[in-house]
């Protein structure tokens, strides 16, 4: 659905994303640890995770995470914010995860903060 849409990006592996702000320094690499602001939802439209409403960013290991977002993240600089559209295969697969069905088509909107 995104394929044509303007200002939309997808990568060979199918990873679509959208840059809403490019940052302007250093991008991280496979093994960085980094500190990110995320709001997950469905393609709905429905809030399934966030960590802008928790108020604390979340800080890991880029190898520690799902797919889509180990290849979108490589593509930040700190600063960015970007939409990452998933597909199954990038997201959570045919397991879901507990609050996540399976086979889910996820869009998150994450802002790179910090490289550690």
């Amino acid at each position: 659905k995104n394929k044509n849409k303007q200002g939309v990006t997808t990568t060979a592996s199918g990873l679509q994303y959208e840059v809403i702000n490019p940052g302007e320094r250093a991008k991280p690499g496979a093994t960085s640890t980094v500190s990110v602001h995320y709001t997950g939802k469905f393609i709905g439209g429905v809030t399934f995770d966030s960590s802008v409403s928790r108020g604390t960013p979340l800080t890991f290991s880029i190898d520690g995470v799902i797919a889509g977002w180990i290849e979108g993240l490589q593509l930040m600089s700190v600063g960015a914010k970007y939409r990452f559209y998933l597909h199954p295969k990038l997201g959570y697969g045919e397991g879901g995860r507990t609050n996540i069905p399976p086979n889910s088509l996820l869009i998150f909107d994450v802002e790179l903060l910090e490289i550690r």
